[in-house]
């Protein structure tokens, strides 16, 4: 049976990462932690130790292997021609507990200049499956390896999810060089299996992430921001969430399962403070309550999940884009005309309401804009 080494004895978890980078660069079989179970592991560019991998993987009824990854756009080196949809799924499901099925071409990725037995193992006949584990000791094995890993699937047709370090080592035998035993895994349901094409995607296993929480997930995410997101992006939140439900004759809360999601933010917002008693009573004029909005501060994960995000003035677009360039496509002025949204704050009534006029103006031009959502 294989070695099981205890992470939580060892007197520096480092030198239990180093080990296992170490013996993965040698072409060894590691067991690794992840949050919904153990894996068998090996270094995709070690032709030998992928067969052996692939072999371990067919014994224990693994019969696909996932490539892991260290950052959601690592991926587009190995699927270059990934399309909108696939870059919005890995923007919204890793790092986390969902296996994406590319059937997008790896044409000029990375797995066509592989060994060719590598590139036949990943692919497998039913496209090339990968993960962005968020278990943190196997994503700093990722982190300083110097190739992608390739993992053992999670669970087969006809065995379960190996829950603990020991469960694998019973069932891999002598062929893994040590397991890191990392503990209960934080979920107890494997990875969710998730399919996806130029044109469309489809939940090929529930798994910790359920259907519907995928769907979720998988919508529209519109962000407002401005700078302390206690005025001007709660009422723009606000007015979005209630004008878009009234043009799809829902409830506010049905918006999520109608595929849209809407949240604001500020740039130099701090958490949960209120919005202020003034926007809260422009809007309740209008049948909008945000009396228990808490502000929070724009995050890069927040940037990345959002598909269109609507700055209050040109200030902070720019702000944005200096800071993160990648999201220039999918940041925009909430004006079409460039006009500014006027600060409110310390104004009076008067201001406020001529800035809920403002913005409520211009979420109608947005709505007006979006497919699925017209009257």
């Amino acid at each position: 049976m294989s070695q099981i080494v205890d992470l939580g004895s060892a007197a520096d978890a480092r030198d239990v990462v180093h080990r296992a980078v170490q013996s993965l660069a040698e072409g060894q079989l590691v067991g690794l932690p992840t949050e919904t179970g153990y894996v068998a592991a090996a270094l995709v560019l070690n032709d030998e130790a992928m067969g052996r991998l692939s072999q371990l993987g067919q014994r224990l009824d693994r019969s696909r292997l996932v490539l892991a990854i260290k950052h959601p756009f690592e991926s587009l080196d190995f699927v270059p021609q990934m399309g909108p949809l696939s870059r919005k799924l890995i923007r919204r499901f890793w790092p986390g507990p969902v296996t994406l099925q590319f059937d997008e071409p790896a044409d000029a990725g990375l797995v066509e200049v592989l060994p060719a037995g590598v590139a036949g193992v990943l692919h497998g006949g039913s496209g090339l499956a990968m993960r962005l584990p968020a278990h943190e000791f196997t994503y700093n094995v990722l982190r300083l390896s110097t190739a992608p890993i390739a993992f053992t699937e999670e669970v087969g047709a006809l065995s379960p999810i190996y829950a603990s370090a020991a469960d694998l080592a019973r069932a891999a035998g002598p062929d893994l060089e040590f397991i890191v035993d990392a503990g209960a895994p934080r979920h107890e349901f494997p990875t969710s299996l998730v399919r996806v094409g130029s044109s469309g995607w489809d939940v090929l296993r529930e798994g910790v992430a359920s259907r519907r929480t995928l769907n979720r997930l998988a919508g529209e995410m519109y962000l407002f921001v401005c700078t302390g997101n206690t005025c001007r992006s709660p009422m723009a939140e606000g007015l979005f969430r209630k004008l878009l439900s009234d043009r799809l004759d829902c409830s506010e809360d049905e918006l999520v399962d109608r595929g849209f999601m809407v949240v604001s933010a500020g740039v130099a917002a701090g958490p949960g403070s209120p919005s202020s008693p003034e926007a809260v009573e422009v809007l309740s004029e209008r049948g909008v309550d945000i009396s228990n909005h808490e502000s929070q501060q724009v995050t890069p994960q927040l940037l990345s999940q959002a598909d269109q995000i609507f700055t209050m003035t040109r200030g902070h677009r720019e702000l944005l884009v200096r800071e993160f360039p990648e999201i220039a496509p999918r940041v925009r002025l909430i004006s079409r005309n460039g006009t500014d949204v006027i600060d409110p704050i310390g104004a009076g009534m008067k201001e406020y309401r001529r800035c809920a006029d403002q913005i409520e103006k211009y979420v109608h031009e947005i709505l007006a804009e979006l497919p699925g959502a017209g009257s």
